[in-house]
């Protein structure tokens, strides 16, 4: 198998590389006050074709969340591709991305079980917006029945410097 050569979509991913530490404010319930968490994460290369994210958070209840996302680019299907997992769910987060037209926003679309735990699925989609080298947001939303998307999740993550 010939050895797949760096192409500018993985650059971009690249540019994800290395020691963040990250603060979430997340809102499953319009109702009440968004919860709060901090965290960091590692992300490193596989052959400069995968990005690997490894975070860990504290929970406002105090416990600890693990998760790891992985990011590549498939050039057969021309599009970003991907999963996630983390420790306080069952389901495998599959992903299916563009960049928009600026390059700075990399939205990833998946399909998992809604936030009204009826069992129901739903389409979600997580949108990594690099600001700059030390600085990118990740929003999380979901689309309800009547089409429209309700963010329920802001990450922003600040490169760690020595």
């Amino acid at each position: 198998m010939k050895t797949q050569e760096p192409r500018e979509e993985r650059l971009w991913l690249h540019r994800l590389v290395g020691d963040w530490r990250f603060e979430i404010d997340c809102s499953m319930d319009k109702d009440q006050p968004p919860t709060k968490s901090i965290g960091s994460e590692i992300v490193h290369s596989m052959g400069g074709l995968w990005m690997i994210g490894e975070g860990i958070s504290e929970a406002p209840d105090g416990t600890t969340h693990t998760s790891i996302m992985t990011l590549g680019f498939d050039p057969a299907k021309n599009c970003f591709i991907g999963t996630f997992v983390s420790s306080t769910m069952t389901h495998l987060w599959p992903y299916t991305g563009s960049l928009n037209s600026e390059g700075n926003i990399l939205t990833l679309d998946s399909e998992g079980p809604n936030l009204n735990n009826d069992g129901a699925m739903a389409k979600y989609q997580d949108r990594i917006e690099l600001v700059d080298d030390h600085h990118r947001i990740l929003t999380s939303q979901m689309q309800g029945l009547d089409g429209q998307w309700t963010k329920f999740m802001t990450a922003h993550y600040f490169r760690k410097t020595n």
